[in-house]
């Protein structure tokens, strides 16, 4: 049986503990003056490779408007220009792009077709290509001023795709001589901000870049700290010792000037993914019985303190072009009075009856603190419509390769669900297709595979986002997975912050315009 939920939640009792933690880090937010016009940026994690774009951390170095894109999006997930002012397909697997006249590198070398193509050469050929470019080979070189992009198999995506941090134009001299070597982004990006000095897992400087291609910057500078306790993030901006905060603990907003914050709903969603390989999952009708179990609102209300959106779909708010296309729009879409359950999602299963003693494990893991306070709740969910419940809550490295294996019934997690190229049908094949590298819930289905190829094939704009709606119905009927909150993010600036970007992509902070004024 279950252990009943705590009173008292895991991340209430840490924020108890926490507001003298971190002192250190809180004192290294305000390295600068409060009135030197520089902006003190507390970041949520150090950065995992020593900035190597090629990685998660090319996110920093986007967000501090150092190093730029070929291309960026708008809040529809269309291309919009960058370093690349056009681009046209030629035949099915090229593009011509024309680039930006004008842009010099921090370092000053200008930027050229030459040194483009050498540097998605890079990252096509690295000995750990980007995360953006999984399942795509990739060319580049110059055929005059122009930059051409080749791939094997047509991808009507490639200039979104273009946009991702990871794939961000760095001056020559940031590139090793091996495939293997690390890539230096101090000193070489095109942005309105120059990287100075990074400082390891401790923080950056940056400068203002004054022969920028753009508007120039208005404020000297940025000095990045990262905090990775959120007690001490949370202090840092209660006590004026940082301009501008990412990831404000949900447990630390009471404590704050709610003028401080600005919730920011991002197109992550906590998501149940249950086993359809074998055990009672491989019922659809079990599966139906437990999406109809679930009650999002309590989970919301409990772990979230109703800092979440309630699930529609696989797609949340973050993705802002997807309510409309659904037959339930913006309706709840799980629990018993849920749109799948009150016959509003067309080909929805009927839940079936618990037989007596259906037990099943539902794992998940403690990376993400919410996630581990749910679990409780949601097993007491799922054992009031009659299954027995074995919880399994671990750290996720210690997990994952059981929860892809099938080794568990259920799993939860949170999940991106628009990656790097700003578009769902990467985590959608990723996922659910039956060649997924991600299938934690090994859903094999014809009509779902079908939605996701179709979805894959159509060129940006109003048609692929209709058939990537298309796809997640065809998903959401099969009962594989289970939405249960939008996940939103809490940005904190201080008093006199104008301009910061609250990004739901998390791809934009800081810009030329952003300034603080004490």
């Amino acid at each position: 049986m279950s252990t009943p939920a705590p009173a008292v939640t895991r991340r209430q009792v840490l924020a108890a503990l926490g507001i003298g933690a971190g002192a250190a880090a809180i004192a290294s937010c305000s390295r600068s003056s409060s009135g030197d016009g520089r902006i003190r940026l507390a970041m949520f994690h150090a950065p995992e490779s020593k900035l190597n774009p090629l990685t998660n951390d090319g996110s920093k170095l986007v967000r501090w408007s150092c190093a730029e894109s070929l291309t960026t999006l708008n809040a529809d997930g269309d291309a919009q220009e960058l370093l690349a002012t056009s681009w046209k397909r030629e035949g099915e697997t090229t593009w011509r792009l024309t680039l930006r006249e004008g842009v010099t590198f921090h370092d000053g070398t200008a930027l050229s077709a030459e040194n483009a193509a050498a540097a998605l050469t890079f990252a096509a050929t690295a000995a750990k290509p980007p995360r953006v470019l999984d399942g795509v080979k990739l060319t580049a070189k110059a055929d005059g001023k122009d930059l051409l992009v080749t791939t094997a198999a047509p991808d009507p995506l490639m200039p979104q795709r273009l946009s991702s941090p990871q794939l961000v134009i760095l001056s020559p001299a940031a590139y090793p001589g091996s495939s293997d070597g690390a890539i230096d982004p101090v000193g070489h990006g095109t942005g309105a901000f120059i990287l100075k000095q990074a400082n390891g897992s401790s923080g950056a400087t940056l400068e203002r870049n004054d022969t920028y291609w753009g508007t120039k910057a208005t404020v000297p500078g940025i000095d990045v700290t990262y905090v990775p306790d959120g007690a001490a993030r949370a202090n840092a901006l209660r006590t004026d010792t940082a301009d501008i905060v990412e990831a404000v603990p949900v447990a630390q907003a009471g404590n704050i000037d709610k003028n401080l914050l600005h919730e920011v709903s991002t197109p992550r969603t906590s998501t149940l993914y249950l086993n359809t390989r074998s055990g009672p999952f491989a019922d659809p009708a079990l599966r139906a019985a437990a999406r109809n179990a679930v009650d999002p609102a309590a989970l919301i209300k409990t772990v979230f303190e109703g800092h979440a959106d309630s699930p529609v779909g696989l797609l949340g708010p973050a993705v802002p072009w997807a309510a409309e296309l659904r037959a339930w729009k913006k309706e709840t879409y799980p629990g018993a009075s849920g749109a799948a359950a009150t016959g509003k999602v067309p080909g929805a299963t009927a839940a079936g009856t618990v037989p007596a003693g259906t037990a099943i494990t539902l794992a998940s893991y403690t990376d993400r603190p919410e996630l581990g306070e749910m679990v409780p709740l949601l097993a007491q969910q799922l054992e009031a419509a009659g299954f027995k419940v074995t919880q399994d809550v671990r750290e996720y490295n210690q997990i994952e390769s059981e929860a892809l294996a099938g080794k568990f019934h259920a799993v939860l997690v949170s999940r991106s669900t628009v990656q790097d190229s700003g578009d769902a049908v990467a985590y959608m094949t990723a996922d659910f297709s039956s060649s997924g590298s991600y299938s934690m819930s090994g859903l094999h289905d014809e009509k779902v595979d079908a939605a996701i190829s179709k979805a894959a094939a159509t060129q940006p704009g109003d048609e692929r986002r209709k058939a990537i709606m298309a796809a997640e119905q065809a998903i959401l009927v099969t009962g594989a997975a289970i939405p249960l909150a939008h996940e939103r993010v809490i940005q904190g600036e201080a008093a006199g912050v104008t301009g910061a970007q609250r990004d739901p992509d998390e791809r934009v902070l800081i810009t030329s315009a952003t300034t603080v004024k004490k």
